[in-house]
């Protein structure tokens, strides 16, 4: 049986210039989010610290996939400030206290895609991946069609998880 493909043609923008930029931040599409006038529920952003900052991913592998990062353009991890590391480790914490109580997920996968070789799809602003994830969550269509099905919109998630996330200092 044939892999069949359906068109994502809305992607083409993201894989096409995701991680394609220089030395500086200019190209980077989370410096790019960070740094336009949308506010925070328009850019996806559902925390911000002094030093790092945590948002939804625009195409999650499941509901509620979210990601953290330094403020900092930075591609390595071994480059962040010892407060950068900090506040992105705390906000992952975070984010699993806010996942765990939004969604009740079955399990949370917690990780880093360090270099375009490992699966780094930006590879120079370095970010952890937060997702949460259920018993039976692969199915038919992204095993048949190579397709995610979500079940809610991105606004419905980031309200969700914005309003599960833990307050400050808790």
């Amino acid at each position: 049986m044939p892999l069949e493909h359906l068109w994502a043609g809305w992607r083409s923008a993201y894989v096409g210039g995701a991680g394609q930029h220089g030395p500086g931040d200019e190209g980077c599409v989370f410096c790019r989010i960070l740094a336009s006038d949308d506010t925070d529920e328009a850019r996806r952003v559902l925390w911000r610290g002094t030093q790092a900052v945590a948002m939804l991913n625009a195409f999650p592998y499941s509901t509620g996939h979210l990601m953290v990062m330094p403020l900092r353009h930075v591609g390595e991890l071994e480059e962040l400030t010892a407060e950068e590391a900090q506040e992105v480790w705390a906000a992952v914490t975070e984010g699993v206290v806010a996942l765990k109580s939004a969604f009740r997920p079955d399990g949370i996968n917690v990780g880093a895609n360090l270099g375009r070789s490992a699966g780094a799809g930006v590879p120079g602003h370095f970010h952890v991946h937060v997702l949460p994830r259920w018993s039976g969550d692969t199915n038919f269509m992204t095993t048949v069609a190579d397709t995610r099905v979500l079940p809610e919109s991105m606004g419905d998630t980031w309200d969700k998880v914005t309003s599960a996330w833990p307050p400050a200092g808790r």
